[in-house]
């Protein structure tokens, strides 16, 4: 495929585009990265340096993409965090130009805006725009179950709640949902789901929950899950290549001692995803 991937970016370690950009390239797919910022580091540290792109200047990066004549074969579209309603727009005009030329192009859409323990961390109206605005135009979107919440309206205190919740987001547009880090009351202890849904069904895997949390995990999975679901045309596939993938990243950073993800140290498990923790159908 051809993915139009509109993040950010950061010199040292892995989010955003430096997450994504390499696991999609392992998986054969050409890559047009957009950086929305150029950072030292994710701001995780507490301390970084360098600029944050204004939209405008965003936009020029696309129309000179345009401009070449290629925009148009774009397979699909990738964005993850929307720092400000404006580099939204620029966007989700990408998105329409993409789709103009090609309406079997997908948008993936990491709605990224704040996790359990953090609650929201992106400026105030952020959530909102991404709900009311960017949501219902993406056709793939990968909250966490903290952003699921929020995009829903309602809590996710078990299973049934949860896929409740997941219709709820649907019906406002988008066809797949994959939602990550589920920590419902059915969930056993010491593990963790993520849910995938579609018109063809619902389905989870469950894994072992690692003592580790490091940044970028969402925006792997998000680049992961569109390139697998896009080239299998099947959810419950591209769930269990993205879970098994994902776990072996977080183990080799586990064992690796470090908060940034070992995504090169573990792209052969990318490449060549485990088949280690199998999907089981929910309906």
């Amino acid at each position: 495929m051809k993915i139009l991937s509109i993040q950010s970016s950061v010199a040292y370690g892995h989010v955003g585009n430096s997450a994504a950009v390499f696991p999609l390239q392992r998986l054969r797919h050409e890559v047009w990265p957009v950086l929305t910022v150029h950072f030292s580091n994710h701001t995780g540290y507490g301390a970084w340096r360098g600029p944050l792109l204004p939209p405008a200047d965003v936009a020029e990066v696309i129309a000179g993409i345009e401009d070449r004549g290629v925009l148009g074969t774009a397979d699909a579209v990738l964005s993850g965090y929307q720092g400000d309603p404006a580099m939204g727009a620029v966007i989700l005009d990408a998105v329409d130009r993409v789709k103009a030329a090609n309406p079997d192009a997908l948008y993936c859409c990491d709605p990224v805006m704040g996790d359990v323990g953090r609650g929201m961390f992106v400026r105030p109206g952020i959530p909102e725009y991404l709900r009311d605005t960017v949501v219902p135009r993406a056709d793939i979107v990968t909250p966490n179950q903290f952003e699921l919440e929020f995009l829903a309206g309602r809590r996710t205190d078990t299973l049934d709640d949860l896929l409740a919740a997941v219709d709820v987001v649907r019906a406002t547009g988008p066809r797949h949902v994959l939602v990550t880090s589920v920590l419902h009351g059915d969930v056993p202890a010491g593990s963790l789901e993520v849910v995938a849904v579609s018109d063809a069904g619902a389905w989870a895997v469950t894994t072992p929950l690692l003592p580790i949390s490091p940044n970028g995990g969402g925006d792997v999975t998000a680049a992961l899950y569109l390139a697998h679901l896009a080239t299998s045309g099947s959810p419950e596939t591209a769930l269990e290549r993205t879970t098994n993938s994902i776990f072996a990243i977080l183990e080799a950073t586990l064992a690796a001692g470090t908060r940034e993800l070992q995504i090169v140290a573990a792209q052969d498990a990318i490449a060549d995803p485990p088949t280690r923790f199998g999907a089981r159908r929910l309906r």
